[in-house]
C-alpha cells in the first residue's frame, strides 16, 4: 500500500517548532523530506541524542537529516542541487538570513521555477514588523488576544502552553502546500506561499475578532457569568470539573432542571423564559454550582447520557494518553528506535484507505549525508572531500 505523498520530494530548511511541524506531517504521509540543519544541528535538538529528545521525534520522524553549512559556496551548491529536483521547498527561517544564504523563493525559482515554496515567519512579509522574531508566546499567545481573553476578568493573562500555537500554524502551511502542488499538477506552475504565526492565530481567534470588527468588540467572561450556563464548566462531588456545551436546539430547560432534581425551577419567575434567564444568569449558575457538586463526576456523566447532554470531563494529559476513545483512534504511535521506548502523538488526519504511518525515528545530526549526496549524484570521492572541507557533518 502507497503512501499519499509518496514521490515528493521537499526540501526543508527548518528549525524549533512550527514548520517542523508542518513538514512532519508531510513526511508521515509518505513524501521524502530532507531536514537541512547547520552542522551541529538545530536548535530543538538541544545539543542531546535522539534517544534522549522525546520532542525532537514528535516533529521529525519520518524524516532525513543533512548537516549542511549554507555559509560556504559549496554549501549553497549543495542545496541548489538539491532544489532542483524538489518539488518543495520549506523554511521558517527570517526573510533576511535566506536572502543572505540566496535562498529566498526570487533566488530558487530561478533553479526549479515549479518549485512549491512555503515561508512562515512570525509576523509576515509587510508591515513594520516583518523582519521581527516571532515565537508562538509572543507573535499568537499575546500579540493576536489570547492572553487577554482567557482568564476570569481582573485576573492576570492566562499562562500560555508552549507551541501550541506552532501546532496551529503548521496545517495551514501543509494545505498551502498540498493546494500548491494540486496547481502544479495541472499547470506545471510552481508558487510562493507565505504563512504567518500572527495570522494563523487571528484566524484560530476569528469569532472573536469578527465580533470586534462589527462594532462589539470581544472582552473576558467570567464563569460566573457566562453568555449561557449551558457553555459552562462546573465542580462535582469527588472534586473533578466538567465542560458543558450545548446550544438551545440542544436541550430544554425542563430537561436540564429534571437532571439536577430541581423540577421546580422550571417554574421560577427568574428561569421560566429566555429573558428572565438572562437577566439571572449569576443566579442560576450558583443553582447549577450547588446542585453538581451533589454528586460524582462519573454519576452525572450517567445523567448526562440519559438526557442526550453534550459534555466532556475536563481530563489531565496523564488521562488523555489512556483514554479508550484516542487510543481506538489512533492518537498515539511507537517510534522505531533501537535505543529508547518512544510514544509519539500522531498528525491527526487518518487516512482509511492509505494510513500514515511513523516508519522512521527522527534522525541524528547529518544521519543522511551521504545516502542524500549520491543520490543527488556525488561520488564518494566527491563526499569525502567535501566532509574535509568542513561542508557537511
Amino acid at each position: 500500500m502507497s503512501n499519499l505523498l509518496e514521490g515528493v520530494k521537499v526540501i526543508a530548511v527548518e528549525h524549533m517548532e512550527a514548520m517542523p511541524a508542518a513538514s512532519v506531517w508531510l513526511a508521515d504521509w509518505g513524501a521524502e523530506v530532507i531536514k537541512v540543519e547547520p552542522l551541529q544541528g538545530e536548535k530543538w535538538r538541544g545539543g542531546r541524542k535522539t534517544a534522549d529528545n522525546w520532542a525532537f521525534h514528535l516533529l521529525n520522524r519520518n524524516k532525513k537529516s543533512l548537516a549542511l553549512n549554507l555559509k560556504t559556496d559549496e554549501g549553497r551548491d549543495i542545496l541548489y542541487r538539491l532544489v532542483k529536483t524538489a518539488d518543495v521547498f520549506l523554511s521558517n527561517y527570517q526573510l533576511g538570513a535566506l536572502k543572505g544564504l540566496k535562498a529566498d523563493y526570487e533566488s530558487l525559482k530561478k533553479i526549479n521555477p515549479g518549485l512549491v515554496y512555503a515561508f512562515l515567519s512570525g509576523y509576515g512579509t509587510e508591515g513594520p514588523d516583518k523582519d521581527e522574531r516571532g515565537y508562538d508566546f509572543t507573535a499568537a499567545w499575546a500579540r493576536a488576544g489570547f492572553q487577554y481573553l482567557l482568564g476570569e476578568p481582573g485576573t492576570p493573562p492566562a499562562a500560555e502552553r508552549g507551541g501550541m500555537m506552532d501546532r496551529t500554524t503548521a496545517p495551514h502551511v501543509v494545505a498551502g502546500v498540498c493546494a500548491a502542488l494540486l496547481h502544479k499538477a495541472k499547470t506545471g506552475e510552481g508558487q510562493l506561499l507565505e504563512v504567518s504565526i500572527y495570522r494563523s492565530a487571528v484566524w484560530t481567534l476569528a469569532l472573536d475578532i469578527e465580533n470586534t470588527l462589527a462594532g462589539r468588540p470581544a472582552e473576558r467572561t467570567s464563569r460566573k457569568k457566562p453568555m449561557t450556563p449551558m457553555i459552562n464548566h462546573y465542580r462535582t462531588k469527588d472534586d473533578r470539573w466538567f465542560e458543558l456545551a450545548m446550544l438551545p436546539v440542544d436541550y430544554t430547560w425542563t430537561d436540564v432542571f429534571k437532571a439536577i432534581d430541581r423540577p421546580e425551577l422550571e417554574h421560577d419567575p427568574r428561569f421560566s423564559d429566555d429573558k428572565a434567564r438572562m437577566e439571572h444568569t449569576e443566579e442560576l449558575v450558583a443553582v447549577l454550582d450547588e446542585a453538581f457538586a451533589g454528586k460524582t463526576c462519573d454519576e452525572w456523566e450517567t445523567i448526562f447520557k440519559r438526557y442526550n447532554f453534550i459534555f466532556a470531563k475536563i481530563k489531565s494529559p496523564s488521562e488523555v494518553i489512556t483514554d479508550e476513545q484516542a487510543i481506538a483512534n489512533d492518537f498515539f504511535a511507537d517510534v522505531p528506535h533501537s535505543e529508547a521506548n518512544i510514544r509519539v502523538v500522531n498528525s491527526p488526519v487518518r487516512f482509511v484507505q492509505n494510513p500514515a504511518s511513523v516508519r522512521t525515528p527522527a534522525p541524528e545530526v547529518g544521519q543522511d549525508n551521504e545516502s542524500i549526496l549520491r543520490e543527488a549524484g556525488y561520488t564518494q570521492k566527491e563526499i569525502e572531500g567535501i566532509r574535509q572541507r568542513g561542508v557537511i557533518h
